[in-house]
């Protein structure tokens, strides 16, 4: 089995890494992060897997976390991790495009590009709960219905937080477009646009989220498991349909250990959360990452028809908002890119 070592020594495009750390606003020490950790290796030829994941995402520390504990392994896969970018959408292009075989994301960043025909297939559901809306004390915005005629701020016009809470607004009775004003900024700015009472409330993922929370005094509105988010996933695995095709069984093993690695994480987010800080370095304390582990839901891993259940109603919230083609089934799209991989 491998240790934390592997990683730390693990090839870096250190050049790539200070432009996305600066570019997200996390600072240097961001530039630590792997590209792409040693692979663990075991009798029985075990087979590669090129994963796509994104390290910048503390949700996404029980992926590499695995890799050093040799769970992985003990799955007979012999992992490559790969950084993507900070973008949910670049990191699914990759896939589709042969740089990677599978890969980690939201939900939400998937729906949009396999509504148009992104040759790839969702086969597990890692987690929820990581996306959070924060608003001011000064606001007095205590639930969603609140933040009628409020600003909410986020960092692209697109982006999964903005979506899920448009979904939750339209859930609640109101127009997420015409009930709010919603403004864009920069990805390191979003927290202090709202420190400085330049909008009411933020929409982010974690641990930017979790961290603006406890920087500005937030109160936290919803997040994504809490209203119509209870018991829904927000982030999936999906993998290449050739490179499935082929290795069916490799991904059936994929889904396994994806399982058992946020299992293990729920029962021990402390260890989770100091390996990430010692070996990530993302820029927060321990304390803060082990919380968040902890809030989330790491017993949320739909396969299957419970899988396909999830993409369904994800298609729906999107229809909802108007972020899909009027014209698409949502039962029909979630048929055709989920795959029964544990069948």
């Amino acid at each position: 089995m491998g240790s934390s070592n592997d990683i730390k020594s693990s090839k870096i495009s250190r050049r790539g890494m200070l432009k996305t750390a600066g570019a997200l606003g996390v600072g240097a020490a961001a530039a630590g992060l792997l590209a792409r950790p040693t692979s663990y290796a075991i009798a029985g030829n075990p087979t590669k897997v090129r994963l796509s994941w994104t390290e910048f995402a503390a949700c996404h520390s029980p992926i590499a976390f695995a890799l050093s504990k040799g769970i992985y392994a003990k799955h007979d896969l012999d992992i490559d991790l790969y950084y993507q970018g900070a973008s949910g959408l670049t990191l699914i292009q990759s896939i589709a495009t042969n740089k990677t075989d599978a890969g980690a994301g939201l939900l939400y960043d998937w729906i949009k590009p396999l509504e148009q025909g992104l040759d790839v297939k969702l086969f597990a559901g890692s987690h929820g709960g990581c996306t959070r809306l924060l608003a001011s004390k000064a606001s007095a915005v205590k639930k969603l219905e609140d933040l009628k005629g409020k600003t909410i701020v986020s960092y692209d016009v697109a982006s999964p937080p903005k979506h899920s809470f448009q979904v939750a607004l339209a859930k609640a009775g109101l127009d997420p477009n015409n009930d709010v004003n919603w403004t864009n900024v920069p990805f390191d700015l979003v927290g202090e646009t709202v420190g400085k009472g330049q909008a009411d409330a933020l929409a982010h993922l974690d641990p930017w989220a979790y961290a603006q929370k406890k920087k500005f005094d937030l109160v936290e509105v919803a997040n994504t498991q809490t209203g119509a988010f209870e018991g829904t996933v927000c982030c999936v695995l999906g993998v290449n349909s050739a490179f499935l095709d082929a290795n069916k069984d490799a991904i059936r093993r994929l889904a396994e250990a994806d399982i058992e690695i946020h299992e293990y994480a729920s029962q021990h987010p402390d260890e989770v959360a100091k390996w990430f800080v010692d070996n990530l370095n993302p820029g927060f304390p321990v304390e803060d990452i082990h919380d968040e582990i902890a809030s989330w839901a790491l017993h949320t891993h739909p396969v299957g028809k419970d899988l396909e259940a999830q993409v369904k109603r994800s298609a729906e919230d999107l229809a909802l908002i108007k972020v899909l083609d009027p014209t698409t089934v949502p039962s029909e799209l979630a048929s055709r890119v989920t795959v029964d991989i544990l069948a």
